[in-house]
């Protein structure tokens, strides 16, 4: 008996010591609690279930374009880490058909490092790690909702969620910019069984289309793994994908300084850069991520690629190009980088100010830092 109401306790104690996002500050602060969204998918998007209440309780998060912000978390039931991406939509009150575009992926290590499972078990605990996102140059001022996604390491198979209110002030920026970006991933709510996209257990996620602005930082083991059954994964967005509309009103340019980083146990390096496979640190400053060149006109690049077939005088291959590859990196003149996924080319992009690659077509994707020319070759995983 004793046995039984032990882990009963128990049970209840670690279901109510999830996480949940506190920077940036979420709607509903007061009454969001730490749990997993629904596996029915009732409460998704954003955990706030069948009431669609997105009370504000003061928050405001007005970040400037270009800016390095922080996530920051309560609770301590980690579950071994796992994965977060960070997303936005220019929904006020997103629903099911909302379109959540990526901002930054964290592949492993969080919301904490080199954990086996939990930190504990109390649900008000300050999470010690944090770490850094950049709001894109690109990303058009006006106001937003972001959205705070994890696929835990261990334990059940579940997804959380919490939003934001965003605010991005500054003059330029692209109304088209969120159109290049990959959709937010869903997994481990809706459907059942065969019919539902689903994580492995005791792996960390690797985003099947995480973006450029992404880190990887490995938990208690290396392992990344894409979903369980990737063919029954849909886009995030219920209504299938689709262009995302312009944000509300765009607020008048104003100067908003980056968040000020404390110092956690670890620190977590991040770059608008594509993936590397590991860093020792979670809270150095972010690098903007790059424009985002068109598919149909790529810049010609200072030298062409030292291998490979298909691409045009400038050393590019044209977005949507078919590849053989998979995981392929083709640094384009030093400045600029494509990759091959999902069988075709993505749109060429700029490398993060300061810094440029060897070029041609390689696994790896080898950086060099121009001040100094120092070397700074930085094994990219595939």
């Amino acid at each position: 008996m004793f046995s039984k109401l032990f882990t009963i306790t128990a049970l209840a104690t670690a279901a109510s010591a999830h996480m949940k996002m506190s920077n940036p500050v979420p709607y509903g602060k007061s009454t969001l609690d730490n749990a997993p969204l629904d596996l029915s998918g009732s409460d998704f998007p954003c955990k706030i279930g069948s009431t669609g209440s997105y009370n504000l309780e003061g928050a405001s998060n007005v970040y400037a374009q270009g800016s390095t912000q922080q996530l920051a978390f309560i609770g301590s039931a980690v579950h071994g880490g796992g994965s977060c991406q960070v997303s936005v939509t220019t929904d006020a009150q997103p629903d099911k058909n909302s379109v959540w575009k990526v901002i930054k992926s964290i592949e492993g290590g969080c919301p904490a490092q080199d954990q086996a499972g939990n930190m504990g078990d109390d649900a008000a605990a300050i999470d010690p790690y944090k770490y850094d996102f950049t709001i894109p140059k690109e990303l058009e001022a006006g106001n937003y909702t972001l959205a705070w996604t994890w696929f835990n390491k261990v334990g059940n198979r579940e997804m959380y969620m919490n939003c934001a209110p965003l605010t991005v002030t500054g003059s330029g920026g692209s109304s088209g910019f969120l159109d290049t970006l990959p959709d937010m991933f869903r997994a481990n709510i809706f459907g059942a069984g065969d019919d539902k996209c689903s994580t492995f257990p005791d792996t960390d996620l690797e985003f099947p289309e995480p973006g450029s602005d992404v880190v990887k930082l490995n938990g208690a083991t290396n392992a990344f793994k894409g979903p369980a059954n990737p063919t029954a994964c849909p886009v995030a967005n219920g209504s299938g994908g689709g262009q995302a509309p312009a944000p509300t009103s765009a607020p008048q340019p104003t100067a908003v300084p980056a968040q000020p980083s404390s110092s956690p146990p670890a620190s977590q390096p991040a770059a608008a850069q594509p993936a590397v496979t590991s860093a020792p640190s979670v809270n150095l400053p972010v690098q903007s991520q790059a424009p985002a060149a068109t598919p149909s006109a790529a810049p010609a690049p200072a030298s062409p690629p030292s291998s490979g077939s298909g691409s045009g005088s400038s050393g590019a291959f044209a977005a949507g190009t078919a590849c053989s590859s998979e995981g392929e990196w083709n640094c384009v003149g030093g400045s600029q980088f494509q990759r091959c996924a999902s069988g075709t080319w993505s749109a060429v992009q700029s490398l993060a100010a300061g810094t440029e690659c060897q070029s041609g077509q390689a696994d790896n994707l080898k950086m060099v830092t121009k001040r100094g020319k120092r070397s700074m070759r930085r094994a990219k995983r595939a």
